[in-house]
């Protein structure tokens, strides 16, 4: 699926800055038009590291209303969640309907760092996919809008910005040990990465794949992503109260 990606594509600032205050302000309608509705949605960032998620993220919510959404970073487990069901810290943090969560990392880490790291057996990392997808089915049915993006660069990109970052003593603290750990390892989370996305690939949360070499790029896609989803279930909310209203 990622070689599909072409990591090339670049949008010219001009355009960006041109696109971009109109996305934000529809998306700022969009919330307030499905906290009306009682529309729930839930949008998971995963990614490589120094990927972007977070800037992705920041400027997804830059003109929200914060009473509307929740961003969730998601850590690794504490000592109480190590003892619960994994993903019970998950279920916790879904929205109310009407509000909008954002994942900045997801239930997904769990998979990949089990197999890349074979800190759990291959059995239990295996089941963990079966779970994940009742998890997010059993969201779905119950009405939750689910959109999964996953930023991709190539690992002499994401060397390169590693390099960037420390080279700055404002933010080399974004760059730790663990992370170089995993670019030395590319290779074997590239192919679970790929495994994971054809796994967990489905009609009521699907992938959404962004390349990520150019920040102007990623951010126009997933907004317009983001903004498509959310004026479809619109729609779709909209056509089926003249049906009910005819049952009636």
């Amino acid at each position: 699926m990622l070689e599909e990606l072409d990591l090339a594509l670049k949008m010219p600032r001009e355009e960006y800055q041109r696109r971009m205050p109109k996305l934000r302000q529809r998306l700022m309608e969009l919330e307030t038009a499905c906290w009306k509705s009682g529309i729930a949605s839930i949008f998971v960032f995963e990614g490589w590291d120094a990927a972007g998620k977070g800037s992705c993220i920041s400027h997804l919510t830059r003109q929200l209303d914060p009473r509307g959404f929740r961003l969730h970073m998601i850590d690794p487990p504490s000592d109480e969640e190590e003892h619960l069901p994994w993903l019970w810290r998950f279920w916790i943090r879904i929205p109310a309907y009407g509000q909008i969560a954002i994942f900045d990392r997801s239930w997904y880490a769990h998979v990949l760092e089990c197999r890349v790291e074979q800190s759990s057996p291959r059995k239990e990392w295996k089941r963990a996919y079966r779970e994940i997808l009742e998890f997010e089915r059993s969201l779905a049915d119950d009405g939750y809008l689910i959109r999964k993006f996953f930023l991709h660069i190539s690992k002499k990109e994401q060397k390169r910005r590693f390099h960037a970052l420390e080279s700055d003593k404002l933010t080399r603290w974004k760059v730790q040990p663990e992370d170089w750990e995993r670019h030395r390892k590319y290779g074997k989370y590239r192919r679970a990465i790929e495994d994971m996305l054809e796994r967990t690939q489905s009609e009521w949360a699907p992938w959404v794949l962004v390349e990520a070499t150019d920040r102007h790029w990623t951010r126009v896609k997933v907004l317009e992503t983001i903004i498509d989803t959310l004026q479809t279930a619109l729609r779709d909310r909209a056509a089926l109260r003249p049906a009910r209203a005819q049952a009636v």
